[in-house]
């Protein structure tokens, strides 16, 4: 009795000095004046459920409870650098509660359990219990040395971890995140965790300062489900880390993701009702890339070429660096920043300077790499060789084009222009986001673009190509001119499309040579024939040409332009 009257007399005491911060208005309180949902019937005692002032084990802090003799399932992730091992310290001792196997009223100075009536259910199948299984759970019982710091590359130093972020005998601990006995900041943080302060106590991630998930203040508008649910702030700079990861119970086990399917952390935000634009709508279009398509084929360590098909958010974008940030052509904007990509001799890069490494990750040297849907004179699915500035033609993304004479090229276009993969690959609608999340034209195109044969020339039927090539120039210009006649003649007359003579990508040094591939000629063997067993065009100067082939049922052996 007189120990019950010392303590409660204490934390009165304390209630009165720092009411927030004591234990007793905290749902670490399980005692019957407990305000938590999970309490005693009947116990008076407060500080009992964890401590004794004898009997204890272990000695220090005299623990009150059993110390689980359990095996946990630990995290574990392709990118982990630390070495991890069962809980101990004051890891275990939180987890004598916290791991549902021993009840809560399970204390070792009492003779029978303390009551808890179904508020002991309520605890082993609550959030409260983190169970066996830690994979979803931050790492803990690690050491947290210098030389983690260094291979880890995006941890601060040990030396430069600062109160009350602290380490137990140099290992990283509940504790170093947990005050058991003060809940100031909800959930017992030893410090707030807006704007993700206490993950950035640790955690020095590359590009984060500047990356919009840092310094955004969009807010749910209200639709749907919020994203944030759980959390306690309503701006995306607010939640910062945990926009997209949860410390504890994560759905995503590796990473601590929110979800397990990858791009529900992402498309939480971005499908209109927190992020401006509606990516969840683009890749729901009939031709995207489908991240739908894949489940857990995406790997964070992954090689940056991509050798198991898949196309996940984070192969483009980094969400650790992505900001809002245009760019000239073809450097990488600000919402690619940080990703892997292959550079145009090949290389393996881990982070790309222009914007048409990242697609060289799957549309050049993977050998998963998807295939042209047109059946070419010139078979290549390697756009890194399409591209390449040794080419005889090609379209300019890498380097401005060979060819110095484009008399129909567009305000702002010159011969000296560079352009983006993603100026024709983009998601379709002049209010839609940029990049090739999905479209209604096939391809991923962002403006129509008609293939095939037999087609009535109108502005939409090529509306693509008429973007950069003046269709006042290149159809109805001056009838003596050589670019208006024989794109007239086959476009319009003949009703043949651009594709059947023209390969949009380029055609490789490796393949094709100035004579007969200059123009991006590479033709459609669906729509031409050969004659006599040749099938060519021959480039014999500026603006004129000849063409050994049977098309429409004509024989061109050859025809002569000029």
């Amino acid at each position: 009795m007189r120990t019950e009257f010392i303590l409660t007399f204490c934390f009165f005491i304390a209630d009165i000095l720092s009411f927030s911060q004591s234990i007793v208005n905290s749902p670490h309180n399980l005692s019957a004046s407990g305000t938590g949902e999970i309490k005693s019937l009947e116990e008076k005692e407060i500080c009992i459920f964890c401590h004794t002032p004898h009997t204890s084990n272990p000695e220090r802090p005299l623990w009150n409870r059993s110390v689980p003799g359990t095996n946990y399932m630990l995290y574990k992730s392709s990118t982990i650098k630390a070495i991890p091992g069962q809980p101990d310290g004051a890891s275990v001792l939180c987890l004598s509660c916290h791991d549902g196997i021993i009840a809560p009223g399970n204390v070792l100075n009492r003779k029978y359990e303390i009551d808890f009536g179904s508020g002991a259910e309520t605890f082993k199948y609550g959030k409260y219990n983190l169970t066996t299984d830690l994979s979803d759970d931050h790492m803990i019982s690690f050491f947290y040395g210098s030389a983690l710091a260094y291979a880890d590359g995006e941890l601060k130093h040990p030396e430069n971890l600062l109160p009350p972020v602290t380490l137990e005998e140099g290992k990283m601990q509940c504790t170093s995140c947990h005050d058991p006995h003060k809940n100031t900041n909800k959930n017992f943080l030893v410090k707030t965790n807006k704007y993700s302060a206490l993950c950035l106590s640790c955690h020095d991630k590359k590009y984060w300062l500047r990356s919009a998930h840092e310094n955004s203040e969009a807010r749910w508008n209200g639709a749907g489900i919020s994203p944030w649910i759980g959390t306690a702030y309503e701006t995306v700079s607010e939640n910062a880390c945990e926009n997209c990861h949860k410390p504890h119970s994560a759905g995503g086990h590796e990473h601590l993701m929110k979800y397990e399917a990858e791009e529900r952390n992402c498309l939480n935000c971005h499908n209109g009702n927190v992020a401006s634009k509606n990516i969840e709508a683009q890749i729901n279009k009939p031709y995207s890339h489908n991240v739908y398509s894949y489940f857990k084929v995406h790997n964070a360590a992954e090689d940056a070429l991509v050798f198991d098909m898949h196309a996940e958010c984070e192969d483009c974008h980094n969400p650790h660096a992505s900001y809002n940030a245009e760019a000239n052509a073809p450097f990488v904007k600000g919402y690619n920043e940080g990703v892997k990509g292959i550079d145009q001799n090949g290389n393996r890069l881990e982070t790309v300077q222009y914007e048409y490494e990242i697609c060289y990750r799957c549309h050049a040297d993977s050998p998963v790499k998807p295939v042209s849907s047109i059946n070419r004179q010139i078979e290549q699915n390697n756009v890194r060789l399409e591209f390449a500035p040794v080419n005889p033609s090609f379209h300019p993304v890498v380097a401005p084009g060979v060819n110095p004479d484009v008399p129909d090229l567009a305000a702002p276009y010159s011969v000296s222009s560079i352009i983006y993969c993603t100026d024709c690959h983009a998601s379709n609608g002049e209010d839609s986001p940029a990049g090739p999340h999905g479209s209604i034209y096939p391809g991923i195109l962002k403006y129509n673009y008609t293939t095939g044969d037999n087609v009535t020339e109108s502005y939409y039927a090529y509306e693509l190509c008429y973007k950069c090539h003046d269709r006042s120039v290149l159809i109805n210009g001056n009838s003596n001119s050589f670019q208006t006649k024989i794109h007239k003649k086959h476009i319009v007359k003949e009703h043949t499309p651009c594709s059947v003579c023209h390969d949009s990508h380029g055609i490789s040094i490796t393949q094709g040579n100035s004579v007969n591939n200059s123009n991006l000629i590479n033709f459609d063997r669906n729509v031409v024939s050969p004659v006599n067993g040749i099938i060519r065009f021959e480039d014999t100067g500026l603006f004129s040409g000849s063409c050994y082939l049977s098309c429409h049922g004509k024989i061109h052996n050859p025809k002569f332009y000029n």
